[in-house]
């Protein structure tokens, strides 16, 4: 079957006078050029990011939003490794540019329409768990996003810390067998990595990415960078064992911080939790008193205590 350019090009010879045709012709072409060099051309940008974090039940709460009737997930083309939810561009391919990043979001005409149609625009989003760890992430949203919602799942930093070291694990990057080595190895491992990104904002650590098992379970020093550039308002803080006991309320608190009605049409997330043993109690309670100084920084950044020093 002839494409769209074909029979349009047919519809114009046969509609046109020869001299019209022909300008027709080179305008089309001059438009298709255009939008093959600027995908995001005529694209919306998100209304909310869940930045974090990561190993925190992300892809269970983005499942929930993309099934809402009110919201239209990013798309998957190009997305980063394939993710579904994960673009990844404002910490591992912001070279890429804007433009490349309106790509995955859904046309403004699309918009346009769904509000006729319903009464009210749709909402999108992405959800790149790794961006509230890194350090130019919040710069580059704020100049991008300066209006965008953002979302944080938080999780037992010693159960998201356990949890990351099994998935480094399975994935082959962590070879040591102990959980304790790993957090005792974590700085000789990453300190220079660390410097090597702050000094360059285009730098992306391998290391950082696998290895960051307390650095990313320390949220009160993520997070002061994020406050730093947003008003609190603009944030919802969801725990993770919240959404898996009372999946109901804590998306309906979701919800209403997006502006959206109430859905009883989806399916309930499910937390996705990797099968492994359990941390023993000695284990627990050594890396559970490392994060103790951190949790009480949290609480007294956001005055919400989590109950993790209990």
């Amino acid at each position: 079957m002839p494409d769209l350019g074909h029979r349009i090009d047919r519809r114009f010879r046969r509609s046109l006078p020869l001299p019209a045709y022909l300008f027709a012709r080179q305008r089309y072409y001059d438009v298709r050029k255009l939008v093959r060099r600027n995908p995001g051309r005529g694209r919306v940008l998100p209304d909310f990011i869940v930045i974090g974090a990561a190993k925190s039940g992300t892809t269970s709460l983005y499942g929930a939003l993309a099934d809402h009737p009110f919201v239209e997930p990013c798309t998957t083309r190009e997305a980063f490794f394939g993710n579904t939810k994960e673009v990844h561009f404002f910490d591992y391919t912001f070279y890429r540019g804007e433009d490349w990043y309106r790509s995955h979001f859904p046309l403004e005409s699309a918009r346009r329409a769904f509000e006729a149609e319903q009464g009210r625009p749709f909402l999108t989003g992405e959800a790149s768990p790794s961006y509230v760890s890194h350090y130019w992430a919040p710069q580059r949203i704020a100049a991008t996003l300066p209006d965008v919602k953002l979302i944080m799942l938080l999780r037992n930093p010693v159960d998201r810390a356990y949890s990351q070291f099994r998935m480094s694990q399975r994935e082959g990057e962590e070879k040591l067998d102990s959980f304790e080595q790993a957090l005792a190895m974590e700085d000789e491992r990453l300190d220079e990595e660390r410097a090597r990104s702050l000094a360059d904002p285009r730098y992306n650590s391998w290391p950082i990415g696998c290895w960051s098992y307390q650095m990313r379970s320390r949220y009160a020093e993520q997070l002061e960078r994020w406050l730093s550039l947003f008003p609190r308002e603009r944030f919802l803080f969801v725990d993770s064992e919240e959404l898996s006991a009372q999946p109901e309320r804590t998306l309906q608190r979701v919800y209403d911080f997006l502006g959206l009605p109430a859905d009883d049409s989806r399916e309930l997330p499910f937390l996705h939790t990797g099968e492994y043993d359990p941390l023993s109690p000695d284990v627990r309670e050594r890396v559970a008193e490392y994060f103790r100084p951190h949790n009480e920084r949290l609480y007294e950044l956001l005055g919400v205590d989590f109950g993790w020093n209990r």
